[in-house]
């Protein structure tokens, strides 16, 4: 049992010392990773901007008078986690874009979160990317209350039940050059989730609800052509062929039995 003790403190304090990210402090982002290219949407109106691609996202949120924006994800036992941020970017409100070598831009990460620490009291916009899979984005409400937008990728949609999921509601949406854009004007819940699904996904769900459909009248005709067989064969057998008279008056039967 103490070999075991000891076993679990080398490796804890090997940990340690090899600077594993979320267990003693926090570790600084590679800067090459920082540095990275990505194109951002600096333009937008909207306190925080996702465009979502087939194997990144891009994120811009708005900043004021700040020196640091945190970054994180919820998972799903609703613990916070850091995010792998790269192509890290501050546009300044005169249109000036820094990137991290050339600024004093940096971040670290913890287990729980992704801090970005900027040069001084800053306001203007920040931008990053995300690396990522799946046909599902979810992701706090980085930015506090205010204005999101969403934009999904190419081929892609979002608003049909069962085949994606929209949160929260009160959003407004939108084609733009053939991609779906996602609008709240004001958002006041924790986080935002958007299931999307690929056009060719769509034909298929028709496809298959069109058979579904086709095999459901196909049985439901032969069901009833059984049925009438059935009867068919009953009258044939002399079963069943007597039929009460719709116009019989139970005063016409007699006393209840044992009355009589």
């Amino acid at each position: 049992m103490k070999r075991r003790h000891l076993l679990l403190v080398a490796v804890l304090a090997l940990v340690a010392l090899s600077g594993c990210t979320g267990f003693f402090g926090s570790e600084e982002v590679d800067p090459e990773r920082l540095n990275e290219n990505a194109s951002y949407d600096w333009n937008t109106a909207a306190d925080g901007t996702i465009v979502i691609e087939e194997s990144k996202y891009t994120a811009v949120y708005a900043v004021e008078n700040e020196t640091t924006f945190d970054v994180y994800t919820v998972d799903g036992l609703g613990r916070e986690r850091s995010v792998p941020i790269s192509a890290l970017r501050f546009r300044y409100p005169n249109g000036t874009v820094v990137s991290a070598n050339e600024s004093s831009l940096s971040a670290s990460e913890t287990r729980q979160r992704t801090t970005i620490s900027f040069p001084g009291n800053v306001s203007g916009k920040v931008g990053y990317s995300v690396g990522r899979t799946g046909k599902r984005f979810a992701s706090p409400t980085l930015g506090g209350e205010g204005s999101y937008t969403v934009v999904l990728p190419p081929n892609t949609g979002a608003g049909i039940p069962f085949l994606s999921r929209i949160s929260p509601g009160g959003y407004e949406s939108e084609t733009v050059d053939g991609q779906q854009v996602i609008r709240w004007d004001e958002v006041s819940s924790d986080q935002i989730i958007v299931r999307y699904y690929l056009d060719r996904d769509l034909w298929l769900f028709g496809g298959l609800s069109a058979i579904a459909i086709v095999i459901g009248v196909v049985g439901t005709l032969y069901y009833y052509r059984q049925l009438q067989a059935v009867i068919r064969r009953r009258k044939e057998a002399g079963i069943d062929l007597e039929e009460e008279d719709g116009d019989d008056d139970p005063r016409d039967r007699g006393p209840p039995p044992g009355m009589r």
